[in-house]
């Protein structure tokens, strides 16, 4: 059996249309077609339909075009440029960007509306993902933290362990068994 790839290119589809019109034309049945296209014998009897009604140009491809962009190919690309340039630069107190900025900044300068929750699919093709920044205290020293990490935490977690008690990081309990 031929390997079938799990999803088919408009132009696979329309190569199998044609193929399936011209054994249709030779009076194959329509079974032996669905069987050897690997598609539903209700397939091949609307591909028959519409060669007869229409003919071979009834069975070419259509584009689906969907809802048409809200916004130009240009607008888009600006909008791209104002977010690597920073939400500061945008005028927000933070340099965090969120969904509803992002609406925010596209309602304003370009008077289009979006849902925020509307805006990922979008910014994906843009080359944008979704973010969680990390969050530390403002007073954090990295230096301090990595000396600590180095030089005290190892003689803390030894000193639990002789004590038989769990690290504060355990989640589970240890039981025992026997008189204490």
């Amino acid at each position: 059996m031929a390997w079938q790839p799990q999803r088919l290119s408009a132009g696979q589809k329309q190569e199998r249309r044609f193929e399936a019109a011209r054994v249709l034309r030779r009076g194959v049945p329509q079974a032996c077609i669905a069987r050897e296209l690997s598609v539903t014998e209700a397939a091949v009897s609307k591909w028959a339909a519409r060669l007869r009604s229409g003919g071979l140009r009834a069975l070419h491809a259509h584009r689906h075009l969907g809802c048409p962009p809200r916004l130009t190919a240009t607008q888009r690309q600006q909008v791209a440029a104002t977010l690597r340039a920073g939400a500061l630069a945008a005028g927000f107190p933070t340099e965090r960007w969120t969904l509803r900025r992002i609406a925010h900044v596209i309602q304003r300068r370009y008077g289009v509306h979006y849902q925020p929750n509307d805006l990922g699919n979008p910014l994906h093709r843009l080359g944008f993902s979704p973010q969680r920044p990390l969050t530390y205290a403002r007073e954090r020293d990295e230096a301090l933290v990595q000396a600590w990490l180095r030089h005290d935490w190892p003689r803390v977690k030894k000193g639990l362990a002789e004590a038989g008690q769990c690290l504060p990081s355990w989640t589970r309990q240890v039981i025992r068994f026997g008189p204490a």
